[in-house]
């Protein structure tokens, strides 16, 4: 992969589901949302200077999993890396949700009906999956090309919230009535999942050309790029859409592009269908990636890291899909906004603990030594605890309940992977 495969993977991660329903989750609180925005963009490009400067040290793919080992052992590495292999569990389901209530916008059968949605989610899961395990190179020009189609709905949502938006229509501040700080804090977890994947373009560093240069420049260009499209889209959907409807939404932006016919909503429709598949694309791909580097190392089972003659690890990409699958299944009684929210935050509060980590890595790299980029870490480190803090009490358990459940895969696969390593005793003499 060079630049532009690089730069996709991460803009094609970030840019998925997340902006193309969170106005409608957002609308709940208010105009309130749009300081998270500012806040949330400030933290990632943070975090994606930070997994830069930590990418240019290292050849090794695993990114989260890669820094926190060489940084504090074996143990924190192989958390970091399980804790990302959920998000990436979880986001699979999430995207997969989002694409479903997409559909719907085009096949009026599907809107409301959770049997035929919950197919349609599957569907894609597979589908995608078994684009992944032909190999990386195919995977690598799916996601830019789909990357590259994705962003043209959202540009036209953007050219139509200028011209026929309403001041009037923008949610009050904070409906919610919560603390400012408590407020933005939720807000914050919320839209910092639209920002999940800045990590995307680190993690296959084995496959990257010049990675140590490539893949810091394609990050950070990524997210500044993704950032701008974000809060501008948002705006413009809700300038659009009175926030009684936003509120309700399956699919916002085609709602709101419904004021130039109904070709307007197919149009988009069939935009965040693009990009939701995009982004399940790149999801399905890092966290193949995250399970084989912690196989390769003996902190999982072995046959996750077997690579198939397209150097895809296919054993990895099959178990993350089938768990994806039943994560989809198990959350989608509780209809589909329902299912996203849920899924969304226990997804990014499962990748701001590697941030955490991975800022803590950069804090102890640099302590002596870059005092600029120093500055830099800790920010993506408040940032990423302020985001975790938004989470809530009952996320936050479910989050170190999934966290700890790890440690008996660790243990035992370290365990066997020693017993298998042992030389063979001498012969008696």
């Amino acid at each position: 992969m060079g630049f532009w495969q690089v730069w996709s993977m991460s803009a094609g991660v970030m840019i998925g589901s997340g902006i193309f329903l969170l106005p409608a989750v957002l609308a709940a609180y208010g105009s309130i949302s749009f300081i998270g925005w500012l806040f949330t963009t400030a933290g990632a490009i943070c975090i994606a200077l930070t997994l830069g400067r930590l990418a240019s040290r290292t050849h090794k793919s695993g990114g989260f999993y890669v820094y926190a080992r060489d940084a504090f052992g074996d143990v924190a590495g192989f958390l970091m890396g399980w804790s990302y292999w959920l998000s990436i569990v979880f986001a699979t389901a999430a995207i997969a949700v989002a694409f479903a209530g997409y559909a719907g916008a085009i096949f009026p059968a599907l809107a409301g009906n959770s049997v035929a949605q919950a197919f349609v989610a599957v569907a894609l899961v597979w589908m995608i999956t078994a684009i992944n395990i032909r190999g990386v190179e195919a995977a690598a020009k799916a996601q830019l090309v789909m990357t590259i189609l994705k962003i043209a709905p959202l540009l036209l949502v953007i050219g139509l919230g200028v011209f026929f938006g309403a001041l009037e229509n923008i949610p009050p501040f904070n409906p919610t009535g919560e603390p400012f700080i408590k407020g933005l804090a939720a807000t914050a977890l919320l839209t910092m999942w639209a920002f999940i994947g800045i990590e995307a373009g680190v993690v296959a560093a084995e496959d990257v050309i010049d990675a140590k240069r490539t893949i810091p420049r394609a990050i950070a260009s990524a997210t500044i790029c993704v950032a701008v499209l974000y809060v501008a889209s948002t705006a413009a959907v809700m300038l659009i859409l009175p926030v009684e409807d936003l509120a309700v939404s399956e699919a916002p932006f085609a709602d709101a592009a419904r004021i130039l016919g109904p070709a307007g909503a197919i149009v988009i429709a069939v935009g965040a269908l693009i990009s939701t598949a995009g982004s399940l694309n790149g999801c399905v791909f890092i966290g193949a990636q995250t399970a084989m580097a912690t196989a390769r190392d003996g902190f999982a089972p072995k046959f996750l890291a077997r690579k198939n003659t397209g150097a895809a690890p296919a054993d990895a990409l099959i178990v993350t899909g089938v768990i994806g699958t039943v994560v989809l299944l198990m959350n989608y009684t509780d209809g589909l906004v329902a299912a996203f929210t849920f899924m969304i935050a226990m997804s990014t509060l499962a990748t701001l603990a590697p941030y955490v980590l991975s800022a803590l890595a950069e804090i102890k790299a640099d302590w002596r030594s870059a005092r600029g980029w120093l500055i830099i870490a800790l920010a993506a480190l408040v940032y990423s605890i302020i985001a975790m803090a938004g989470a809530g009490i009952s996320t936050l358990l479910w989050g170190a309940v999934l966290l700890i459940a790890g440690l008996p895969i660790y243990y035992w696969s370290t365990a066997r992977y020693k017993q298998q390593s042992r030389p063979p005793p001498e012969p008696n003499a």
